[in-house]
């Protein structure tokens, strides 16, 4: 058995060292050499491909919105439905506020930056049309991520993410929204300008 082993592995080394012939060598290296070729051309199609998005780029005319000399409120800024900019507390049709200080908008903020304090409706002066009502409504746009949880929290629909995107400070103070400035405007009323923080 041992003998036979021998015998086959010596075989194998006089046929691995045997000289090739010229026929097999020139097939190798023509296989080598097509190899080589068409990764080269697969490389510069690739390239082509994506420089001919950027050529076809290039001879287009060039579109730009026209901020901030533009007309309307957002002066030529345009946005779609669902951007979410700074915050609006809503009234209803009567002009009350429709925040009743759940408080649920201030639990579901992961950023902790809604500040809510709750006051009870008289009947002399009814803010909102429950037994409570926000008194102190500040959201701290230092922390805030605008990631809409508090808009998706709220029972009553009274936060919503406005268009107001003007917000950069060099005073942080100043990004302290209380609830004067985020409340919308009476029924009836024109919409405000919002106002760019200084």
């Amino acid at each position: 058995m041992l003998l036979c082993d021998r015998r086959v592995h010596d075989r194998n080394i006089l046929v691995a060292n045997e000289p090739q012939s010229d026929w097999m060598l020139r097939c190798r290296s023509f296989f080598l050499v097509y190899n080589l070729t068409m990764s080269i051309v697969r490389d510069i199609a690739a390239v082509a491909k994506g420089m001919s998005v950027t050529f076809g780029e290039i001879f287009k005319p060039t579109e730009v919105e026209n901020y901030p000399d533009g007309p309307g409120p957002m002066r030529g800024a345009k946005f779609e439905e669902r951007y979410r900019g700074r915050h609006v507390l809503q009234r209803d049709e009567q002009g009350l506020e429709k925040c009743v200080a759940c408080f649920l908008c201030a639990a579901a903020c992961p950023s902790n930056c809604i500040h809510i304090e709750a006051a009870e409706n008289t009947a002399e002066q009814r803010i909102s049309s429950a037994e409570r009502y926000a008194k102190v409504y500040n959201i701290d746009y230092n922390r805030c991520i605008f990631c809409g949880y508090c808009v998706e929290a709220c029972p009553t629909d009274a936060i919503t993410h406005g268009h107001g995107f003007e917000s950069s400070s060099f005073n942080t103070t100043t990004l302290v929204m209380r609830k004067e400035d985020l409340l919308a405007p009476m029924p009836g009323s024109p919409a405000p300008i919002e106002p760019s923080t200084p």
